[in-house]
Parts: structure tokens; C-alpha cells; sequence
């Protein structure tokens, strides 16, 4: 794998990311604030992906990279940033602050009814 198919690899992670994930930045930049957001498998993914740009940038250093694991991580990169819209990050947040509610008034509503029984009222 040449340094210029690594680059353009980078490069189409790295305007996904800011496209998607509205991070801007140098790829290492970006995968470094997308860590939260991002699941576990898919921020190694990026890292393997920053230290391959790395590696590439030298020559005596470029065979040193694994092309499959270099490959595979684009790959796992691609498929998960095209798959986050916006319209998927507002419907996770809405679910998650319904559930967040959901169990907040189940919690109270158990608490009430404990504290009445044990106060002898049901």
C-alpha cells in the first residue's frame, strides 16, 4: 500500500468526521475528540488509522505498515460514519432522555409506594 492510497484513505475519514461528526482538525485531531462519541471498536479504528498516516509519512518506515489492519480500519471507519445522520443522533437523544425519565418517575413511584406502606396508608 503506497503513501499516497493511505493519505486519500485519511483523507476521506477525516471529511467524513468533519461532515458527520462536525469535528474540523488534522485526522489525529479529530479521532482524539471523537473518542466519547464514538463506539470503542471504532476509535481504535481511527487511531490505527492516524498511526498508519504517521508511519507513511516516512519511507524507511512505510513497509513496517499492516496493510489488512490498515484496510479493515478504514473499513470499520466508513461504515460507521456513514451510517450516523443527524436525524439518528436526534432520535438517540430523544430515546435516551425518555428513558432517562422513564426510570427517574419508576424510581420515585416505587419510593412513594414503599413509603406509604410503611407508614401504614395502603
Amino acid at each position: 500500500m503506497s503513501r499516497t492510497t493511505i493519505t486519500q484513505m485519511a483523507d476521506r475519514v477525516s471529511a467524513l468526521m468533519a461532515e458527520r461528526l462536525k469535528i474540523k482538525g488534522s485526522l489525529e485531531a479529530q479521532v482524539a475528540r471523537a473518542k466519547r462519541r464514538l463506539p470503542r471498536d471504532v476509535f481504535a479504528a481511527g487511531e490505527a488509522m492516524v498511526e498508519a498516516v504517521k508511519l507513511s509519512s516516512n519511507p524507511k518506515f512505510l513497509p513496517r505498515i499492516d496493510e489488512e489492519a490498515v484496510a479493515i480500519a478504514y473499513d470499520i471507519l466508513v461504515r460507521h460514519l456513514n451510517g450516523v445522520g443527524r436525524g439518528e443522533r436526534r432520535k438517540g437523544l430523544a430515546l435516551d432522555i425518555a428513558a432517562r425519565v422513564a426510570f427517574a418517575l419508576l424510581v420515585v413511584g416505587g419510593l412513594w409506594l414503599a413509603a406509604l406502606y410503611y407508614t401504614g396508608r395502603i
